[in-house]
């Protein structure tokens, strides 16, 4: 028993059971929020990520011990390591939806998570806990901060009719960059309301400023080469 359990591995449960908490907690917020990655992955990651750093610091200290020639040994390659492959578990929880883009706060939490079990398995528990309290207040607290900002912004469809020997949607949707309206989702091909199919039809979902004038938004998209008609709305409430 002195064998497997012995000073270090009190320490290295310390560190792993804190690490697990600790991501667990922020997993937990995901979870209430119906997050592709909740509480099971966010805890996965932060305990593997806690005991890689474990590993980096306890696990070659026999193998240092017995050659004594090697010096240039590095702890933090290994979490260097564990920092660049959990970006590629994050990517999987982004989802791209035409032109809108959703998962990008649980891609960055997961990497958090890891970050904090790597700081945990180092033994800095204050750093690990202080920053742990951080994410957890901007995913709850400042969320409500952002909505607040949000509600100046409405969303809206556009349906654009375009020349089928002359569409340049990307040109449009320039038009609608320069003027800060964001493009969350469109759709469209032949209008089949005219015959031969000469025109095209697409439908822009889009996040718009209430305070921006839709008359010259409008008048803009109507100067776009390519562009027959354009359906929008003009009143700033709907």
């Amino acid at each position: 028993m002195d064998i497997i359990m012995n000073q270090d591995s009190y320490v290295i449960m310390a560190r792993i059971l804190t690490a697990a908490c600790l991501a667990g907690l922020i997993g937990a917020e995901r979870e209430y929020k119906r997050h592709p990655a909740g509480f099971r992955t966010h805890l996965l990651v932060g305990t593997g990520a806690c005991l890689a750093m474990v590993m980096a610091l306890f696990g070659f200290q026999p193998y240092l011990e017995e050659n004594p020639d090697i010096s240039a040994y590095d702890p933090s390659r290994l979490a260097s390591y564990v920092i660049s492959g959990v970006g590629f578990l994050g990517a999987g929880t982004i989802i791209v939806q035409g032109v809108s883009i959703k998962g990008l706060t649980t891609a960055a939490s997961i990497w958090v998570v890891a970050a904090i079990g790597l700081a945990a398995g180092a033994g800095m528990y204050f750093a690990a806990a202080f920053t742990t309290i951080m994410v957890v207040l901007s995913l709850f607290i400042l969320n409500d901060i952002e909505r607040f900002f949000r509600s100046s912004i409405q969303s809206e469809k556009i349906e654009v009719i375009m020349d089928k020997n002359d569409a340049a949607l990307s040109e449009v949707i320039k038009v609608l960059e320069k003027e800060n309206v964001i493009v969350k989702k469109l759709a469209g091909g032949a209008d089949n309301r005219v015959e031969q199919g000469t025109k095209l039809s697409f439908d822009l979902h889009i996040d718009v400023h209430k305070a921006i004038n839709r008359t010259a938004l409008y008048e803009k998209l109507m100067k776009t080469d390519g562009v027959l008609e354009i359906e929008m709305s003009l009143s700033k409430d709907r």
